[in-house]
């Protein structure tokens, strides 16, 4: 039954976009139906193909190997403070010590494969998949496979086509950049919810990969194309020059980018969570003078908003609510609190089924929040201040297609697992 909940939630979250759409009657079906089927065909993979389990505990033994390796820098430098819980000296969890020096890593490793070529390989052969199924751009391709391993920086691989880019074809980078979570920030979410979710890793993988068909569903139904753009036919070259001079070059430059993303993260969990404070504040007075019996709180409001959305997951009864908690609190203090609250739950026992955890960890994994818009359309209109305006009039609605092209990941996962074969580590 829960299955089916997962199914119709597919589809309805399809449909809420298209009762948002600009233009219903211009929506290229083709591009829905083969975003969608995308969906469906790397769930199939991924969760029924007899040897997906074996691929999960490879991919999820290689993560865990670079996340090993990653601690040499971090041991050297903070001592203690860089042991986590359980190991010796530790002095408890501290998010800025042991999670984010962990982006610096990943993305220094991620510049040194991309001047090797290594990136360049994967990433234009996931291109030409979005292409020729989907029938879009080749700029909306390109940059749609390039969130696999970076951010906001996606956009750096089309910048020679932004300025003529079509509306439709803006808000899909916007889009998928935010519904995706690039390899830089994947290594922090694992180390929060390795723990108690061991095998973690290889989800958090394909989750990203699957959301990139689903922003551009997405997308595309909320702002179909009604123009041509420049690049649809063809898939863009690499922009010369783009490459570092040198491996030791990228690699400097990559942890540069590394500690700026790390500053970055930090930077907005100490301004949001304290503004989130403060409304909570604000709004908890007259919560106090109604006799209330708890006070009013954003995280709950949004819970609340949430909570039939949750449900549509297909997810067990007994977790809609802690589901819905994480999903609303994620458009305001980021996909990191929500993690770290997800471990939290699963350790204390407050979720105790596997299906909900896998669910969560595809519905969560992206960059869908307040603060995420401006940083994406803040980023892309620095390199293309001429389309500011328009860029600034389509955040809402990128964080809106972020939003559902991410739960819509949550019901691919939601269709086709049951749970087995995912430990748990409970108190």
């Amino acid at each position: 039954m829960l299955h089916l909940i997962s199914a119709l939630g597919f589809f309805v979250f399809a449909g809420l976009a298209w009762l948002c759409s600009a233009n219903r009657r211009k929506v290229n079906w083709r591009t829905i139906a083969w975003g969608m089927g995308l969906q469906l065909l790397i769930g199939l993979l991924i969760f029924r193909l007899p040897i997906s389990r074996e691929l999960f505990l490879k991919l999820n033994a290689g993560v865990m190997a670079l996340l090993e390796v990653s601690k040499a820098g971090t041991n050297f430098l903070l001592g203690p403070l860089a042991a986590g819980p359980g190991e010796q000296g530790s002095v408890g969890f501290i998010l800025a010590f042991q999670a984010l020096p962990i982006a610096i890593f990943f993305s220094a490793l991620s510049a040194a494969l991309y001047y090797l070529g290594v990136l360049q390989i994967i990433v234009r052969a996931f291109a030409k998949l979005f292409h020729k199924t989907m029938g879009i751009s080749g700029a909306e391709s390109l940059t749609g496979a390039a969130n696999i391993f970076v951010g906001v920086e996606s956009a750096l691989v089309v910048r020679p086509y932004l300025d003529k880019m079509t509306r439709s074809e803006l808000l899909c980078v916007l889009s998928t950049g935010m519904a995706t979570a690039a390899s830089t920030t994947l290594g922090i979410y694992t180390l929060m919810l390795s723990k108690s979710f061991p095998n973690i890793a290889g989800h958090l993988l394909s989750a990203s990969v699957i959301c990139i068909p689903a922003s551009v569903v997405m997308a595309k139904l909320l702002l179909p194309e009604t123009e041509t753009p420049e690049t649809l036919s063809t898939i863009p070259p690499e922009e010369p020059g783009t490459r570092s001079s040198s491996l030791m070059s990228a690699i400097i430059e990559g942890a540069n980018d590394g500690l700026k993303l790390a500053i970055g993260i930090a930077t907005l969990l100490v301004a949001i969570l304290a503004l989130v404070a403060l409304f909570d504040k604000i709004i908890g007075w007259p919560s106090a003078a109604l006799g209330l019996s708890e006070p009013l709180s954003l995280t709950k409001i949004l819970s609340w908003i949430f909570y039939p959305l949750a449900a549509l997951l297909g997810i067990a009864r007994a977790d809609i609510a802690e589901a819905a908690k994480l999903l609303g609190e994620r458009v305001i203090l980021t996909e990191v609190v929500s993690y770290q609250d997800l471990a939290t739950m699963v350790t204390s026992g407050q979720i105790t089924d596997p299906r909900t955890v896998v669910i969560l960890s595809y519905a969560l994994c992206g960059f869908a929040h307040v603060a995420s818009m401006a940083i994406f359309v803040g980023g892309t209109a620095a390199l293309v201040p001429s389309r500011r305006d328009d860029l600034a009039r389509l955040g809402l609605r990128a964080l809106l297609a972020a939003t559902l092209g991410t739960l819509m990941t949550g019901c691919v996962a939601g269709i086709f697992s049951d749970g087995q074969g995912v430990l748990l580590n409970l108190k």
